[in-house]
């Protein structure tokens, strides 16, 4: 996996896209590639995801002149493409985009897809399919009106205007906005402190959240009860009261 880069340390995950020549263009063998490392993420020791690219760019999304060469029918690669942003999606463990230099396309997506996104003050991103006569793809569909609205997410589609991070912070696609000095340790700390709360938790609370606009009220706190009944009867629930009735510091990890 030379175009991507994959690591786990005290129990964080980094996939790194590294293609610098093409701004980490993704080819369908490196949506493959991603594909498996979710899974491998999914179901391993790791509690976090971080994605990043390499060099100055976050990821510039689908490598077009990849797609003429992929003997593949149209429709059963854009299928699987779309798998691969549906396994994102489904992730039970929290996900951190990285991001530095730009974020286009199904890049953008990718970033808007994971949980939080940090972004260095000279990041942009720009959903660029209709300059290339393109409909947006990756989640996007689905992303943007929940984070943004229903204007605001046409406008950004429509005429594919490239935002810098400062802009897509206040819009509500980015968490957090920091210095490129600040973002590597920036990002560290998040991944840490994520990684130190209680994993069933967080990965109940990921569902209801991910899952709210799809529900009604009643579907909702229904969902709610029984995710509470669980994790309230958890281990990690135990260590909780134990920490508090100690007068202390609750420990998840290790």
């Amino acid at each position: 996996m030379e175009n991507i880069a994959y690591k786990e340390q005290d129990g964080v995950a980094t996939l790194t896209l590294n293609r610098p020549e093409v701004k980490n263009a993704i080819t369908h063998e490196m949506w493959e590639q991603v594909d498996d490392l979710f899974v491998k993420f999914e179901s391993g020791d790791a509690r976090v995801l971080v994605i990043t690219g390499g060099s100055e760019a976050f990821c510039s999304g689908a490598d077009l002149r990849d797609q003429a060469r992929v003997r593949m029918d149209p429709l059963l690669r854009m299928r699987r493409i779309s798998e691969v942003a549906l396994r994102l999606h489904g992730l039970s463990k929290p996900t951190i985009a990285k991001v530095q230099g730009v974020a286009a396309g199904a890049g953008c997506n990718l970033a808007f897809g994971c949980d939080f996104v940090i972004a260095s003050e000279g990041a942009s991103f720009v959903e660029i399919f209709s300059k290339r006569a393109l409909t947006i793809d990756f989640g996007g569909s689905f992303l943007l009106p929940r984070l943004v609205g229903l204007q605001k997410a046409k406008k950004l589609a429509y005429f594919a205007e490239r935002i810098g991070a400062k802009e897509a912070c206040s819009m509500g696609l980015v968490t957090e906005v920091v210095s490129p000095s600040e973002i590597d340790q920036v990002t560290a700390n998040w991944a840490i402190r994520l990684r130190d709360m209680p994993p069933l938790a967080l990965s109940l609370t990921k569902r209801l959240l991910n899952d709210s606009y799809n529900l009604s009220m009643e579907q909702a706190l229904e969902r709610e009860t029984q995710a509470q009944v669980i994790a309230s009867s958890s281990e990690d629930a135990k260590e909780a009261l134990y920490a508090f009735r100690e007068r202390r510091e609750a420990k998840f990890w290790p």
